[in-house]
Order: C-alpha cells, then structure tokens, then sequence
C-alpha cells in the first residue's frame, strides 16, 4: 500500500488474547484493514515466525501489515510501517508508514513533532488491556483529536458500536474486531 494510499478505516491489533483467531479473522474482511502485529508475548524466534505467517495472510488479503518495533527490523521483516510511542519512531524511516501512539496531548505533540503519519490516540472507552485506567471519553478523545496534525486511529474498548457512537471512521481494537 503506497503511503499516499488512504489509511485504512479498520486496524486490528495483535494480542496474546486474540492468536487464536487471527488467522480467521484477517480472512474475514471484505475490505482492506490494517494489521498491527505486536505479540510481545512470544519469545524473539517465535515471535518473528509467527509474525511471518499472519504477514503472508494479510498480505494475500490486501490488508496493512504495520511492525510494533523499530525502523530496522520493520524492514528487515518486510512490514509495511511501524508502530509505537512518538519518540522512539527513530528519524531512519524513510518508506515506512509511522503510526505513534499517545494517551495525552503531550504525546499528542510529539506525534506531531515526529511527523507521525497517523496517530493512535487510547483508550476512548474502558478496555480488557488496561482494565480500571482512566480513559479519555468521547468528548476529551475529540477535543485531543483536533490537535493532531494526522489522521487519529481511535483506540480502547472501540468496536463498531462505540466507533459509531463516537462518530468516528477510524478506529482500531483487540477485541472489538476478533
């Protein structure tokens, strides 16, 4: 996907809880989505082989595939981004769609100092990744939103009823789309 190619409405993300499924559910798409592959869980070998069958899937269906780790190895391993907090998207990325995450206008700024060339901004509402956290709430998610210079992904208990009651296209989940 070229980087002037619209980003994806629908970003799934990788988690120890939803393996299982993610094979299926990368198939389940009748559009383009973006897949952000984290699996911090597994240990370095087999997090790359892992990495390396879910990437071939959603390759074949069209789909995003963004690295949550560094510039280097997002290449080495073939991804189409990467993905993480606005101060360790190193400045060698050239090629490579950069996604930041933040939690707070701070971070918001330094996505935008960064260059980021999207931002996900969590959590909106309450999550099973982050159970009892304070989450930012449709009207101080939109209020940060308008302070991003790129596009925001939300993100945090988001599936297609909160995104519609956000009013929000652009929105990624663990759980909420597997």
């Amino acid at each position: 996907m070229a980087r002037n190619h619209p980003l994806p409405e629908l970003w799934l993300i990788s988690d120890e809880r939803n393996d299982k499924v993610l094979e299926t559910v990368l198939r389940s798409f009748t559009v383009p989505i973006a897949f952000v592959y984290r699996h911090y869980h597994l240990p370095p070998e087999e997090r790359i082989a892992r990495w390396s069958k879910l990437r071939r899937i959603a390759l074949s269906e069209g789909h995003l595939v963004i690295l949550a780790e560094d510039a280097l190895t997002a290449r080495e391993w073939g991804a189409d981004g990467i993905y993480g907090a606005p101060l360790s998207l190193c400045p060698r990325r050239e090629g490579l769609l950069t996604i930041a995450t933040a939690h707070d206008m701070r971070e918001i700024a330094q996505a935008n100092r960064a260059g980021a060339d999207a931002v996900m901004l969590s959590p909106v509402f309450p999550t099973r990744s982050h159970p009892g956290a304070k989450t930012l709430g449709a009207m101080r998610f939109l209020h940060m939103a308008k302070h991003a210079l790129m596009p925001v992904i939300a993100l945090g208990g988001m599936d297609s009823q909160n995104a519609r009651q956000l009013y929000w296209p652009r929105w990624a989940a663990i759980d909420g789309l597997s």
